[in-house]
């Protein structure tokens, strides 16, 4: 009786994914929680002359230099002055051959839910023009819709969308939410 019951959990272990969700700009997202490393308050970096402005420079993390990325601004979202609630994120995204780690800072860190592969919904369709290769989907976590991100879709990848497009993409799934959440 006792293997059945492991058996069974195993098969819902496999069926389900745990994600860490944070807040940035009222709305909800979540990564891996595999791929996270560790969260930190939000402390000043290092500026690296000429990078874009969302990349906020590089701290030095127990001996390895990890470039910070302001999320809000990658996303095209209306920047907010750091405060109390301000984390970076620490994930570790897979490039080509090789493992990077890059810091992500978003307004605050929400939850860790367990996700069920069935709950999740395909992003709405925008066109061949937009990219969502970094969206795996939408879910409900809690009566809350949660963006899923694939950090190494969205990090590890050489060309990333642009601002623009992605405020647009996050925008739209905002208008579409109730079609997602039904479909």
């Amino acid at each position: 009786m006792t293997e059945l019951t492991q058996q069974e959990q195993a098969n819902m272990d496999d069926a389900s994914q745990q994600y860490l969700t944070f807040i940035m700009a009222s709305e909800e997202y979540g990564v891996d929680i595999l791929s996270v490393q560790e969260i930190r308050g939000w402390e000043a970096t290092t500026v690296i002359p000429n990078s874009p402005s969302h990349v906020k420079g590089v701290i030095n993390l127990r001996g390895t230099i990890v470039p910070i990325i302001d999320l809000r601004q990658r996303f095209g979202i209306e920047t907010l002055e750091y405060g109390a609630t301000t984390v970076v994120i620490v994930v570790k995204v897979a490039m080509s051959d090789e493992h990077k780690v890059i810091g992500i800072v978003v307004d605050a860190v929400s939850d860790v839910f367990s996700v069920n592969d069935a709950d999740v919904r395909d992003a709405p369709d925008f066109g061949d023009d937009t990219n969502l290769s970094f969206i795996k989907g939408l879910t409900n976590a809690a009566d809350k819709m949660v963006i899923l991100l694939d950090i190494n879709m969205l990090l590890g990848s050489e060309v990333l969308p642009e601002a623009s497009q992605l405020s647009n993409l996050i925008n739209n799934i905002d208008a579409q939410q109730p079609q997602a959440v039904n479909a």
